[in-house]
């Protein structure tokens, strides 16, 4: 770095070690030598708003997201008997879907009970929107607002994205390819 003239930072860089719990922890190392700074590392760190884990869980992301979204749902509950229909929804879109869509790729692949924590911010959403109660079920009042489920806005967006790779010339600078795979007959 000291060729390129520069120089860390190191109050705030931080530094991840990945791996399985149980390889970080059979690890004596703690932290990362650069140059002559010294930089610890972090169990989680944050790059362009989204948490990452030692073990790539996304549970601190996953937390993060539940606890401000269901803030700003509070903040809305208190002034929902002020809001019409439509201002409640459109509130709810851009405060609590706004953090619940943003990276949601990252979030592909990960166990159901990791996502529960999301789905119970948009069934609470949904029955603010709509004024129900918790005994309502919940799938009709989705449909209704026209939502969908965690778990496929999560698949829909990751399946936009590999169409869009594959198909759009403005985000990759060549055509894709699938891979040739060699016939046995070329090997020797």
């Amino acid at each position: 770095m000291t060729e390129n003239k520069l120089k860390l930072n190191s109050e705030k860089t931080e530094a991840l070690l990945v791996g399985t719990r149980q390889k970080i922890a059979s690890l004596t190392v703690t932290d990362l030598q650069l140059d002559d700074a010294t930089v610890p590392f972090s169990p989680a760190v944050k790059s362009l708003g989204v948490f990452l884990d030692s073990t790539l869980s996304m549970q601190t992301h996953i937390s993060f997201i539940i606890k401000t979204c269901f803030f700003h749902l509070r903040r809305i509950a208190s002034i929902r008997r002020y809001l019409t229909h439509d201002a409640c929804v459109k509130l709810v879109v851009s405060l609590i879907f706004s953090r619940l869509d943003y990276c949601n790729s990252l979030l592909a692949g990960l166990p159901a009970s990791s996502i529960h924590g999301l789905k119970r911010v948009q069934n609470d959403a949904a029955r603010l929107t709509l004024r129900k109660t918790k005994r309502d079920h919940i799938t009709p009042l989705l449909r209704s607002l026209h939502w969908l489920p965690v778990n496929t806005r999560i698949s829909y967006k990751l399946f936009t994205l590999v169409y869009r790779c594959l198909n759009d010339s403005s985000i990759l600078p060549g055509p894709v390819h699938p891979a040739l795979r060699p016939s046995p007959s070329l090997c020797c």
